[in-house]
């Protein structure tokens, strides 16, 4: 909403010397976002005047038509003569009024006027469009031609009330009175301690049986409805140069009388209105609901398909309006044109101003992708006390800019309703805060508000009809918070007892990071939301877990309305982004939640705000909540390895990704179980199943390995992709819990190798088990260094494993033999389980 300041002066007597700077600091004060206060003209010096157009002189020869003129512009130019000005321009004739800035003047953005040769002539000055004098859009795309009665020499800057300061502000969805200059300036007399011209306290008649014919067969729909008719308008009567300012200012564009008077006290008082051509209005104006496939063309010129849920005005022929959001082109105002018989245009109008149901707006808007100024403000909420004032204000400047006359009939429609109350504990603003305000302090507050307020512990407040957002004590006690101010709320931060710290699982996620980053992978944190969709991409079968998702209320975007059960589609979809923004050699990773339904879902309860919870109310709500483990995941692509004067470098592969997955594990104090695994988005013949065993029993925790042909096609992703995703709280769960430094040990180690033979389809992590188990307590470390595969060697379907083994004991030095001894035990044991054979 943008206000200007000089429009806010006349409704609150701001001091002077208060700039838009100071205005903004007090609203932000009171809880309003003004982002910016834009100076207009601040860099506009004059001379700027008003001139009339002598002569016009059609120049020849030119790309472009051009104009010498001779404009009067009486003594601004201290000579009195005739000023001489060429002009591109053609939407002015000889005698119109125009707007002349002259030598020596500054336009906006810095732009010196001096007289210069152009065209074989010498200009001295400019006739001026809005666009240059910063006014914004007139709709002419021209020279600003002024009424005819303007006087020639008079200052334009004034005139045109081209100095002021607008504050832009952001109104959120609760404070739709704030979209109204009537509502920022209660806020203004608020913060100044000011009093309040409401210019919605005027003198309204009383409904009578002589209005415009109104059936309204949708109360719930429309509450309120007031039309009123003017008529004998003068079709050529233009809208005054403060009123079409006012507008400019406020970021509209004018049009005519007719619709630049209704938005004119949309923005004054926050109603909007629509004005009706009355000779183009059959019969009774209704208010109904639509019928579905009804069709009508709105002032767009679009025509549209209703639904069955669309507010519609109708008269005998059927829809006339889209009720809230546009009026119909069946009775659109007129422009005037001027004929042999005369003006002609419209001259009579029938005024609605009504109050319609927000929701039933906004859902119109949105599903017809027509949001207007009106249905932003209907559904934001509309004070539905200020219909009669508003088509009274309209009726008032109709009459007086156009000559017409109000007719007696008064149409007014009113469906019963009460006033809304709410019962206030005394106390209860203090509690909330924290902050003893006081029964006075609150008292005051809400009447500043405009609330009625009675009782002594208990108050009794009734609401002001231009705040529907205020439904409940917490949005009352929220109101006396912001006006005392936010910024005067003590800071206390919380006393934590001494050595307590970070958790354990805040450390070990801690760690995992550095790890990770340490490696080489960068992390790539994503929103936690996913479309269904995403499953289908990855290859997921029907009934995989992964594919029963919390599903939101209200999401972000209707693509993606679901909580992940996956990292992986968030870090798929970075690596993606960045691959086709060149980056090729990607190594990505991510910790983060993801959201798991329970078999048994609860309704969440609402917490209260005056006092802690008890541990019943956070038990009840976190058993609502969704199971939320900890996940870790990467993503790698292009080269792990780059190429140079060192060697040829590498590319990622299937391996990086295991490797990620140890480096996790040891960081937890996990051990971590690498064998051949299928899953979802990973190649069958090159994923590995990552598990962890626990109390005799093993348990899958994820999957690393390069992904499937199928799914990099159908995410658009690199060839070869790899990707690797644990279960970090299972990790934690199985895990030593405190890192262990290495031990350096003072005695020698003694180095074993062995090759074994064993069948293909034998994984080599189940002959590594073997032989570590075989060498027992004296076997430090081992290592597969070497895989041989060679059927007229080894014979048709076998391998050579070949693992080195390192032996030492912590007391002493190991002799050959205790070495040799423990190699012979674990190539036993090897030997017993998986048919492993030394080889040669």
């Amino acid at each position: 909403m943008r206000v200007p300041l000089s429009w806010l002066r006349e409704y609150v007597d701001l001091p002077a010397t208060e700039t838009g700077r100071d205005v903004q600091a007090k609203l932000i004060s009171a809880g309003l976002e003004v982002e910016t206060v834009e100076q207009l003209g601040a860099d506009l010096k004059g001379p700027l005047v008003v001139g009339q157009v002598l002569t016009i002189e059609e120049l020849e020869g030119f790309k472009k038509p051009i104009r010498f003129c001779t404009v009067d512009v009486g003594q601004a130019n201290g000579t009195g003569e005739p000023q001489e000005i060429v002009c591109g321009a053609r939407n002015f004739q000889v005698g119109d009024k125009v707007v002349v800035v002259l030598p020596g003047a500054t336009l906006p953005g810095g732009f010196s006027i001096a007289a210069r040769k152009t065209y074989g002539k010498t200009s001295h000055g400019m006739i001026c469009s809005s666009d240059e004098l910063g006014m914004g859009d007139d709709g002419t795309h021209g020279i600003i031609v002024l009424p005819p009665e303007t006087e020639v020499g008079k200052d334009a800057i004034e005139l045109l009330e081209l100095v002021d300061e607008v504050l832009d502000i952001a109104v959120t969805a609760n404070r739709g009175d704030c979209l109204s200059i009537r509502g920022v300036a209660r806020e203004t007399a608020i913060a100044y301690g000011l009093p309040l011209r409401d210019p919605a306290l005027i003198d309204v008649p009383a409904p009578n049986a002589y209005g415009y014919p109104v059936q309204v067969t949708d109360p719930f729909g429309c509450d309120r409805f007031t039309a009123r008719t003017v008529t004998g308008l003068r079709p050529e009567a233009r809208s005054p140069i403060w009123l079409q300012r006012r507008l400019q200012k406020v970021g509209m564009r004018p049009i005519s009388l007719a619709v630049d008077v209704t938005n004119y006290v949309m923005m004054e008082l926050g109603q909007p209105l629509h004005a009706y051509d009355r000779s183009l209005v059959q019969g009774t104006i209704g208010v109904r609901r639509a019928q579905e496939g009804e069709k009508l063309v709105t002032l767009d010129g679009v025509e549209r398909t209703l639904h069955a849920e669309d507010l519609v005005i109708t008269d005998e022929r059927g829809p006339i309006g889209l009720a809230g959001v546009m009026g119909g082109a069946n009775t659109e105002i007129a422009d005037h044109e001027v004929t042999e018989d005369g003006v002609n245009g419209t001259s009579d109008v029938v005024i609605e101003a009504a109050h319609f149901d927000a929701v039933s707006i906004a859902r119109t808007a949105r599903r017809h992708k027509l949001l207007s100024e009106a249905s932003r403000r209907f559904e934001r909420g509309v004070d539905p006390q200020a219909a009669a004032a508003a088509a009274q204000r309209t009726v008032d400047l109709l009459v007086l800019l156009a000559g017409g006359t109000a007719e007696a009939g008064v149409t007014e429609i009113i469906a019963p309703s009460a006033p809304h109350t709410i019962t206030l504990p005394a106390g209860h603003p203090d509690k909330v805060a924290g902050v003893d305000y006081g029964r006075e302090t609150v008292v005051r507050r809400l009447q500043q508000v405009g609330c009625d307020v009675y009782g002594q512990d208990e108050l009794l407040v009734t609401v002001p009809s231009w705040r529907p957002d205020l439904v409940d004590p917490n949005d009352l006690a929220e109101e006396v918070i912001r006006l005392e101010g936010y910024e005067n709320l003590p800071s206390t931060l919380p006393k934590l007892p001494s050595g307590r710290g970070l958790t354990h699982r805040q450390r070990l996620h801690r760690r995992v990071g550095r790890a990770l980053a340490g490696a080489g992978y960068v992390e790539a944190p994503n929103y936690p939301f996913v479309s269904e969709q995403v499953f289908d991409q990855l290859g997921l079968e029907a009934g995989d877990p992964a594919r029963r998702v919390v599903k939101l209320v209200n999401p972000l975007s209707d693509e993606e309305p679901a909580l992940r059960t996956t990292l992986l589609p968030g870090l798929l979809g970075a690596l993606r982004r960045n691959d086709g923004r060149g980056s090729h050699d990607l190594a990505l990773f991510e910790t983060g939640l993801v959201f798991l339904p329970r078999e048994e879902s609860h309704g969440a309860t609402h917490l209260p705000v005056d006092r802690r919870p008890t541990d019943e109310e956070i038990a009840a709500l976190n058993a609502a909540l969704p199971e939320q483990p900890r996940h870790v995941a990467v993503v790698l692509a292009g080269a792990r390895e780059q190429a140079g004067w060192w060697g040829k470098g590498r590319p990622a592969d299937w391996a990086d990704a295991v490797e990620a997955a140890r480096a996790v594990a040891r960081e937890a104090g996990a051990e971590l179980i690498v064998r051949k695994g299928q899953y979802g988005p990973w190649h069958p013949g090159r994923c590995a199943e990552l598990v962890v065993a626990a109390d005799g029993a093993e348990r899958v925790v994820g999957h690393a390995g390069e992904l499937h042909p199928r799914v990099l096609k159908a995410l658009g992703l690199p060839e070869r992709t790899c990707a690797m995703e644990l279960d970090l709280d299972a990790l934690e769960a199985v895990g030593d819990g405190v890192p262990q430094a290495p031990g350096i040990s003072t005695f020698p180690v003694a180095t074993q190798d062995v090759a074994l033979v064993v069948d293909k389809p034998v994984p080599a992590v189940e002959v590594e088990a073997a032989l570590r188990e075989g060498a027992g307590e004296l076997l430090e470390s081992i290592r597969l260094f070497d895989v041989y595969e060679n059927a007229e060697q080894l014979g048709e379907g076998r391998k050579s494993l070949a693992y080195a083994l390192r032996f030492r004991a912590a007391d002493r030095t190991l002799t050959v033999d205790e070495a040799s001894a423990a190699r012979d035990a674990a190539v036993a044991l090897a030997g017993e389980r998986t048919g492993a054979v030394l080889r040669g």
